[in-house]
């Protein structure tokens, strides 16, 4: 069972929305969002396989793959009987938003996806081949910081920079290597998602700095009817961590405007 941490609103009626982080990080990247969602929203934050407490990649008897991920997320849910939530992934937590969206649309009532991925620039392909071709012969975590400094190069992305490559370093290398190898399946995970995940609103908030992925995910995005977007100025990679005040305001009016009509929308500020 993966490890979570689930925070309850006043109301036991309320909706949940479930926090997933990206490559290397952990729930703990979710602190501003958690303090402000739950005010409004049951909160559910989880540590994907590999990382916090969560089991190892290397602890199920099938290979570790997408279908599995989405497979432990699901098992959460029906143990904490959330029938349905919003969703909110960061980075790579955005590729699993993205294949939950093809896998089991009817999970999901709406999803924030910020610092989203939808399929990798020449450039960005040619690092991960080349972290690929010596990811065995080098210590994971030179790997880690190369891969930070070139998608969080500025001095403002530092915090977000810093707090990814600390808590990279609890991860053991068999788990770093799985996830990164989940890498490559980026653009078939978002392949169908405008189809199968088509009755279901996304928003898409991302950093104008976010120089290897902003530009694929607007061009990709832009035939989708019921996907918005939030293009934050100075912003890099890891929207939620740079532009939390940014981020909150949107991302809770947005689930705001997409509960369930029964469902209490509490006063708290």
């Amino acid at each position: 069972m993966l490890d979570y941490k689930y925070y309850k609103c006043n109301d036991n009626h309320n909706e949940t929305i479930v926090l997933l982080h990206g490559l290397g990080g952990n729930y703990g990247i979710f602190s501003k969002q958690i303090a402000a969602f739950k005010k409004q929203f049951h909160v559910l934050a989880i540590n994907l396989p590999g990382h916090g407490k969560s089991p190892s990649t290397s602890n199920y008897e099938t290979s570790f793959n997408k279908e599995l991920v989405v497979d432990e997320l699901l098992k959460t849910f029906d143990k904490l009987k959330i029938d349905k939530a919003h969703l909110v992934g960061i980075s790579l937590g955005s590729v699993v938003v993205h294949h939950m969206l093809q896998r089991t649309p009817e999970k999901v009532k709406s999803a924030v996806l910020g610092g989203a991925i939808t399929r990798f620039t020449p450039l960005a392909t040619f690092l991960l081949l080349a972290g690929s071709a010596v990811k065995r012969f080098v210590p994971y975590m030179w790997l880690y910081k190369l891969f930070a400094y070139i998608m969080m190069p500025k001095a403002n992305h530092a915090v977000s920079r810093k707090m990814f490559i600390r808590e990279a370093v609890k991860m053991n290398r068999n788990d770093f290597l799985a996830w990164y190898g989940l890498a490559f399946t980026v653009k078939e995970t978002y392949a169908d998602v405008q189809e199968k995940g088509k009755s279901i609103p996304k928003l898409y908030i991302s950093g104008e700095e976010d120089h290897l992925f902003v530009e694929p995910l607007l061009e990709d995005t832009k035939s989708d009817n019921r996907a918005r977007h939030l293009v934050l100025e100075e912003c890099g990679h890891v929207c939620n961590v740079e532009k939390p005040r940014e981020f909150n305001a949107a991302s809770l009016e947005f689930f705001n405007k997409h509960r369930s009509e029964h469902a209490p929308i509490s006063s708290a500020l």
